[in-house]
């Protein structure tokens, strides 16, 4: 039988291929998408290996304008890594999709991608397209659908993953309340993190989705910027969408018409100041017309306890409709991801809250976290908490409430601190001990130790664990060492440099948790304690004559306490050892004192003489030995610290010398009383007391004399501080041990030191002038073989004029281009008004001159002259090459003047060029050859010279000369 139709098996394959296309096409043509983000995390210790998960929110409406075919047609996208244009398409993981409600369903997509090296790298994703009837997104559902993602790869930051948003993205609004929405982030490295609003990014008609590209929603709208009474909900200003960059808080109050919107914000997370990543969440909100009101929430006020601190709190929730309500959490405590699944983001035991499920309005609900030491941390946990209505009118859109609020952790109080002096006396050592950590070194992560700090005195620091953590440098406290948690004791001997004697110390110690917890325990109890005082005190090192070969300085110290000179360890020795510099460590011993150490004897005084008090100050310390019994040898007992002389600095101001002090001494000058002397001899008196200066810290230890004197007791001296007279200065300092030492006032003088004050008045500027050159009366051969030049300066100063007469020096200013400021060339003293400026290679150039005052002050510039070049160049028009050495070569007539470059080129008679310089040859010569060394014919040839002349316009463009000459052969050659 003839058949006019297809066979079963065409018609098949036929319906097979339009299938598929229609599928490319649902493909292409999607338009389902609602919101989403990107997070990482590395997932290997030795490869820069990183976990990406893309999680999309997607439109399940069904009906012609819903997203449901697209969204279940959606079973892989591509994944851009930030490396170029390197992509990879990667599946749908279907065991993790489920459905959100009725409407929309959560998607993941995940893989893996090692990086080559460390950077900075944009992870994104492009879904086309976002689902219809977006308000604020023209055309949306032509409009792509872009996420991205930065992170920072280094394999200094560990495993390292960007935080995540366990709080879907899916709350709808009402018009005229407002709308919150809280993502519920959490980063489980202990990061800090931070928030901020961001434009949604996609492409309007990007039908491929295989594209690294992005770029902001063009025409994407601001939602508070659509409607006509776009206020917020208590209708006292305009409508606003705003973040809190601390908690995470989007709120729009409030929207004004229903609809469909869009918008996006950045979580960037942050280490140590360093922002090392962030994730793009791009949020869909609905927009109803529902006359439902939304449920009011009472969570608790933010928490700080200590860890093993049981958390109970109750949550309550109320419906102004009465409508029925249900209670949920979100947040790192609960250790549940977005799609409701157990994860551990924290230690257990978990957070909860019950009951769960729908409850009657009024709804509660109870909060309970039982903490423990491995909860720990620096940043505070977020926890969210959400309230959803079930309104009983057919047509009402439910809506929800979000708050949130923060519990602070911290670790508990290390106790049973104690301090005793070390064993070894002489080591001048302090042994700490401290009871087992409650913590335990298994409940506490890996590396967390146990922090000593110390401090001099022993007054009491306020400490509030919550708003005051730690030990900040204002209290005084320094950290001193550290050991591991396991530990329970610590040796302070001050880096082997020894605790002074006699000085009250306080101790703290605290535990340091390192990443990702980062947190800190409560600071103990402060334990005090002194070593015994059995070395000398050094008392006095002052200053009691200045000069620079013969100064002297006087040094005293007490006897040492605790030593009885009759206890059979004698005779006793005092070394005395001497370093320059206030902090200079080079010390040579000056003096040995063998003593009794009976009261009669003047044992604790010397005098340091031939010493240069001018330049130098001089620091001392006192070895303290004693008789060992048995061998009769000097054994060291201890070694005072160190204790340098006042070293004063004076520096003339404007009718004014400043003074400024300083010693590097073991007892304390501040929070005392110092006093100025002056003088208008010399650097050693007589003196008279004019100030007395109250100070606080090292800072202060300042003075400023204008002339007063404000010390009657000893006579009252002002002076008008004249810039014609030295003024010279020494200062006593006044400064005190702390308890329990001794406790007298120790007096100390500086050196002296003299100054004058200075004055601002200008001198005049002078008036110039520089030897002048007549370019039109030199004759042809003037300069002639001359390599170097000299300008010759004359100045004045004016006569006239309300300056400063005392001249010192002339700064003379010089440049040899013109238009250029000139720089110092030299300064020659008040007395000359001339100066020869030699071994120049050209005149040219420009000159100014100032005058300096003794105070300084330097004038205004004289009178700017300048002096140029004649420039000079003069050829022949005949040159007779024939080897007789007369006349031989081309070459300028005389001797050309100032010719810095140039280029000469030979043209026959043709108009060929038969010659060409091959360098800036400034000679100008030529042999009658071209440039293949061939001998030109006799004959008319033409020049050009283009020429640049050394000038004071450095700047000038070369100049052209032309003409003709004539090579007069008895033979030619050949052209």
């Amino acid at each position: 039988m003839k058949s006019y139709g297809l066979s079963m098996k065409r018609f098949l394959l036929l319906l097979s291929w339009v299938i598929l296309n229609l599928l490319a096409v649902s493909d292409a043509l999607a338009t389902h998408v609602r919101a989403g983000e990107i997070t990482t995390r590395r997932i290997s210790s030795t490869a820069l290996t990183y976990e990406i998960t893309l999680t999309v929110y997607f439109d399940m409406s069904p009906g012609p304008n819903g997203g449901l075919q697209a969204a279940l047609a959606q079973r892989d996208v591509n994944f851009c890594f930030g490396v170029g244009q390197q992509m990879r398409r990667v599946p749908r993981v279907d065991a993790e999709t489920r459905n959100i409600n009725a409407n929309t369903t959560i998607n993941i997509y995940r893989t893996t991608y090692t990086y080559p090296g460390p950077g900075t790298y944009d992870i994104s994703c492009t879904i086309t397209n976002r689902n219809e009837g977006t308000r604020n997104i023209p055309t949306s559902v032509l409009t792509s659908f872009k996420l991205r993602t930065t992170i920072v790869v280094n394999a200094g930051l560990g495993l390292n993953g960007t935080p995540v948003l366990l709080n879907p993205p899916l709350d709808s609004a009402r018009v005229g309340q407002k709308w919150c929405h809280n993502p519920a982030a959490f980063d489980a490295d202990g990061d800090s993190l931070a928030y901020r609003l961001y434009t949604p990014s996609g492409k309007l008609n990007e039908t491929d989705d295989a594209s690294c590209d992005l770029g902001f929603v063009a025409g994407y709208a601001d939602p508070t910027s659509i409607g006509l009474n776009r206020v917020n909900e208590a209708n006292t200003g305009p409508s606003t969408l705003t973040v809190n960059p601390i908690t995470g808080d989007v709120c729009w109050d409030a929207p004004a018409e229903v609809g469909q919107y869009n918008i996006a914000f950045i979580v960037e997370e942050w280490r140590d100041g360093v922002k090392i990543g962030e994730i793009v969440r791009d949020v869909q909100i609905i927009v109803t017309p529902s006359i439902n009101k939304r449920p009011e929430l009472k969570v608790p006020q933010d928490l700080c306890v200590e860890a093993g601190t049981l958390i109970n709190q109750t949550i309550t929730a109320t419906d102004p409709d009465g409508n029925r309500l249900e209670l949920t959490g979100y947040g790192g405590p609960f250790n549940k991801g977005p799609n409701n699944a157990t994860i551990q983001l924290v230690a257990p035991p978990a957070a909860t809250l019950t009951p769960s499920g729908i409850q009657n309005n009024p709804a509660t609900g109870t909060f309970r976290w039982q903490t423990n030491c491995a909860h720990v941390r620096a940043e505070p946990y977020d926890v969210i908490f959400r309230v959803v209505d079930f309104p009983r009118g057919a047509g009402q859109t439910q809506l929800a409430t979000l708050e949130s609020f923060r519990i602070k952790i911290y670790a508990p109080k290390p106790q049973g601190l104690t301090a005793r002096p070390a064993a070894d006396a002489a080591g001048r050592a302090i042994i700490l001990n401290w009871t087992a950590y409650a913590c335990g070194v298994s409940s506490l992560p890996e590396g967390s130790q146990m922090v000593i700090y110390r401090k001099e005195g022993c007054d009491q620091v306020n400490l509030d664990p919550c708003t005051n953590p730690g030990l900040a440098p204002s209290t005084g406290y320094v950290e001193v060492g550290r050991v591991g948690i396991g530990q329970t004791t610590f040796t302070d001997n001050n880096n082997n440099q020894g605790l002074k004697r006699g000085v009250q110390y306080s101790y703290r110690i605290v535990v340091m948790l390192p990443r990702p917890n980062n947190g800190q325990s409560v600071v103990s109890e402060q334990v005090c304690v002194n070593l015994p005082q059995q070395v000398p005190l050094i008392t006095h090192v002052t200053v009691d004559s200045t000069f620079e070969t013969r100064g002297v300085i006087t040094v005293r110290w007490t006897r040492p306490p605790g030593i009885n000179p009759n206890d059979g360890t004698g005779p006793f020795q005092y070394r005395l050892f001497r370093a320059t510099g206030l902090t200079g460590t080079n010390f040579t011993q000056i003096a040995a004192i063998t003593t009794t150490l009976q009261p009669t004897v003047a044992d604790t005084v010397y005098t340091d003489r031939g010493l240069n008090t001018v330049a130098n100050a001089y620091r001392y310390r006192i070895e303290f030995y004693f008789t060992e019994p048995g061998t009769g040898q000097l054994q060291r007992l201890d070694v005072t610290d160190n204790a340098s002389s006042v070293r004063l600095t004076a520096t003339g101001g404007v009718k004014r010398v400043q003074l400024k002090w300083e010693a590097n001494v073991p007892w304390s000058n501040d929070n005392q009383q110092h006093r100025v002397y002056r003088s208008k001899t010399g650097p050693n008196g007589p003196f008279n007391l004019v100030a007395v200066v109250p100070v606080t810290t090292a800072a202060s230890y300042v003075y400023t004399d204008q002339g007063a004197d404000t010390y009657a007791a000893d006579g009252v001296q002002p002076v008008s501080m004249s810039v014609d007279s030295n003024y010279c200065y020494r200062v006593e300092t006044v400064g005190r041990y702390s308890a329990p030492l001794t406790t007298i006032l120790l007096n100390n003088f500086s050196q002296g030191v003299c100054a004058m004050p200075i004055d601002t008045v200008k001198p005049c500027p002078p008036q110039l002038a520089v030897d002048t050159l007549n370019c039109a009366a030199l004759t042809p051969d003037a300069f002639c073989n001359q390599t170097t030049f000299a300008n010759n300066l004359t100045w004045q100063n004016p006569a006239t004029g309300n300056c400063d007469r005392n001249i010192v020096k002339y700064n003379i200013y010089y440049t040899p281009c013109e238009g250029q400021d000139p720089v110092l060339l030299t300064s020659v003293n008040a007395s000359a008004t001339t100066y020869r400026h030699e071994n120049l290679t050209s005149l040219a150039g420009c000159y100014q001159v100032t005058a300096v005052s003794r105070s300084g002050v330097e004038s205004a510039p004289s009178n700017r002259v300048c002096k140029d070049n004649c420039p000079y160049l003069m050829m022949p028009n005949v040159f007779t090459p024939n080897g007789d050495g007369k006349n031989d070569v081309f070459q300028p007539m005389q001797c050309p003047r100032f010719v810095e470059s140039a280029e000469l080129t030979i043209i026959n008679r043709w108009g060929a060029k038969v010659y060409e310089s091959t360098t800036n040859d400034a000679s100008l010569r030529w042999d009658g050859k071209n440039n293949r060394g061939q001998e030109l014919p006799g004959g008319l040839y033409y020049y050009q010279i283009q020429v640049k002349f050394k000038r004071l316009d450095c700047g000038a463009p070369a100049e052209i000369y032309k003409g003709w000459v004539e090579i007069l052969r008895e033979s030619g050659g050949t052209d």
